[in-house]
């Protein structure tokens, strides 16, 4: 429960938030700290922090790429995060979460098998 605290707290705010979805569209590749800073209009300061917070929280990884540092989405974590959250949905109600299960089958991820 702790680490889904983290996780979540990390994620309630706009620009965290915003490079996290990011992350999570650009795939296993990740992107440049610079070309997330260049997409999402934010001070280099700024981003780093925000990327901090959210490497911290376990939700992305970084790796050294010459002078960049490529950023991307765990996507363990997020999956995990998904399931200690819907954990014990529906209270033996289905048709509660039919449309969950609705907008996961639409989804890129259950369109593609990607990410």
């Amino acid at each position: 429960m702790k680490s889904a605290v983290t996780a979540l707290s990390a994620l309630a705010h706009q620009g965290r938030l915003s490079v996290f979805r990011m992350l999570v569209q650009a795939g296993h590749e990740g992107i440049p700290a610079g070309e997330i800073a260049r997409r999402l209009d934010v001070p280099p300061n700024t981003l780093s922090s925000n990327l901090t917070i959210l490497s911290h929280a376990g939700l992305i990884d970084s790796v050294r790429d010459g002078r960049s540092v490529i950023y991307s989405a765990r996507y363990e974590t997020m999956t995990a995060l998904l399931e200690y959250l819907m954990e014990d949905c529906c209270g033996g109600s289905p048709e509660i979460c039919a449309s969950l299960a609705d907008i996961l089958a639409r989804s890129r991820c259950g369109a593609t098998g990607a990410a």
